[in-house]
């Protein structure tokens, strides 16, 4: 059974601890253990797409949505869009820096994960993690 929950939320710091929250309560309701590390897994790739729209989004962006998708077979499809175009990529960082991992982070915990362009709507950038 495919299931799908998307919702739109402001460009604020405040948004991320609130997508993590309504993605892991919609994957409960259909099913997913709490607690499971295939939920945690995939509330951390919810985050970390949701902190770089936050972070590095288009400044006059109000809004931006996330999608979560519950395939049949226990995965989940994660996608986060907002209005802008330039395309996220992985960058190496020091030791020291504090932030810069994020896409790393997505890029170990999902089965695959990239950028589909929305034209002059932006960009969806995308994570299939497994269940």
């Amino acid at each position: 059974m495919l299931r799908r929950n998307s919702f739109r939320l402001p460009r604020h710091p405040a948004s991320v601890g609130l997508a993590r929250r309504r993605a892991r309560e919609h994957l409960v309701d259909w099913g997913h253990k709490e607690g499971s590390a295939a939920l945690e897994d995939i509330v951390l790739v919810v985050s970390e797409l949701a902190s770089n729209v936050v972070r590095h989004g288009p400044l006059l962006e109000r809004e931006f949505e996330v999608a979560v998708t519950a395939l049949a077979d226990g995965s989940c499809l994660v996608e986060v869009s907002d209005e802008g175009t330039a395309v996220p990529r992985i960058r190496e960082v020091g030791d020291w820096e504090e932030t810069g991992r994020g896409l790393r982070l997505v890029e170990h915990l999902a089965a695959a994960w990239g950028v589909w362009s929305r034209g002059r709507h932006g960009k969806t950038v995308w994570a299939l993690v497994g269940g």
